[in-house]
């Protein structure tokens, strides 16, 4: 997954341990400053449902005013990425509550570069307690999974009040102060839940050139992707088609097969960066695919589970020699070796479906283009 500056978002390994998790500060000068442990006060769900709509329908925003987000152009959308990754990690919609909770609480909501000490991001998570570096905690999408990682650690946080739940987390100086916010973090997620679950309904089309090839076995070369070529013998391949000539391996295994052709049915969708690859035709950005999401959803079409992030997936199956891969192989690229930065999956004769980076769409791109830079390969079936 990539930010719109092109810096791919991952997931490092976190500790094993509840214990092990950092204790964050207060960041000065944000809700989270506050030591009130007042009542939480009602909140007007409708109201929230329409400055939800106002922001990502691109509506008046001027129209509503909600008490909680005053700044709602940069609260509403961190708030549906916190909300995509839990969904992304099949947190319910409890969980999702005690996150935008947590949020308010801690940043307003707000992606803040200062905090405490070195605290930062939308939950306040300090670099030096183990939460990742200082670039990563400022994506919101790892910011968001560490916290997700961080509660699926508390045992029976499914019954604990929303402000027990994120103090066991965060281990805040101010241990009742989320209790305020579960209203209007409540009132959010029923405001986003809908958009997050628009496209459930089952895997596009593939493009009539990507039927598989039930012909002889030489059409496929025996279903490599470098022992039947690196791609250099198609032409320039426009952006979001697939070549004439093209056809799924035959020799693939079948859930390599449905993985390649679902991968398929999303060429020309625009990328979004933190999408969830639920409904990549869609009118909701959320619904579309970045890198990694699009490998995770080609995967769970064909029945097989993966991660989330780039940083995860490339632990995901086994590893395999770039000089010996195979349709279904995962391609990994930027960054290092161990925190890769993006994702592609081979589909073979010598060619890769990614979604590249915002601004570009689903694509097709050859083994030969990218074999420099190739970090990693892993093969999940």
């Amino acid at each position: 997954m990539k930010k719109t500056t092109g810096a791919l978002v991952g997931l490092c390994a976190t500790g094993a341990i509840l214990l092990a998790l950092p204790i964050l500060g207060i960041a000065a000068g944000t809700a989270s400053a506050s030591c009130s442990t007042d009542g939480a006060q009602g909140v007007d769900a409708s109201a929230v449902a329409k400055q939800v709509k106002a922001i990502l329908d691109g509506g008046d925003k001027g129209s509503v005013s909600v008490p909680g987000l005053d700044a709602p152009a940069d609260q509403v959308p961190n708030a549906k990425t916190i909300q995509a990754t839990g969904v992304a990690m099949n947190i319910p919609a409890r969980g999702q509550v005690v996150a935008l909770a947590t949020a308010l609480q801690e940043s307003g909501l707000r992606n803040l570069t200062y905090g405490d000490r070195d605290s930062l991001g939308l939950f306040q998570q300090r670099p030096s307690m183990g939460w990742g570096t200082a670039s990563q905690i400022l994506d919101p999408v790892h910011a968001s999974t560490k916290f997700y990682e961080g509660l699926k650690k508390v045992s029976g946080w499914q019954s604990l009040s929303v402000t027990q739940a994120a103090q066991a987390v965060q281990k805040s100086g101010f241990p009742e102060a989320y209790a305020k916010w579960e209203p209007l973090a409540t009132a959010l997620q029923k405001a986003i839940e809908p958009l997050l679950q628009k496209a459930d309904g089952g895997s596009p089309s593939p493009p009539p050139s990507a039927s598989t090839d039930t012909g002889s076995p030489s059409s496929d070369s025996a279903g490599g992707c470098s022992s039947d070529g690196d791609g250099t013998d198609f032409d320039t391949i426009p952006a979001g088609a697939l070549p004439d000539e093209y056809k799924i391996p035959a020799s693939a295994p079948p859930k390599v097969q449905t993985a390649i052709r679902w991968a398929l049915g999303q060429l020309g969708t625009p990328y979004q960066w933190g999408g969830t690859c639920t409904d990549s035709h869609g009118k909701n950005p959320m619904g579309r695919c970045d890198c990694s999401s699009l490998m995770q959803a080609a995967y769970k079409a064909a029945g097989a589970t993966l991660t989330r992030t780039t940083y995860t997936q490339v632990k995901d199956g086994k590893a395999v020699s770039v000089d010996a891969l195979k349709p279904g192989d995962l391609l990994f690229t930027e960054g290092t070796a161990a925190v890769p930065e993006h994702v592609g999956m081979a589909i073979g004769r010598g060619l890769i479906v990614h979604a590249p980076h915002t601004g570009d769409v689903v694509r097709i791109t050859s083994v030969a283009s990218w074999k420099s830079r190739i970090l990693a390969a892993r093969r999940v079936v």
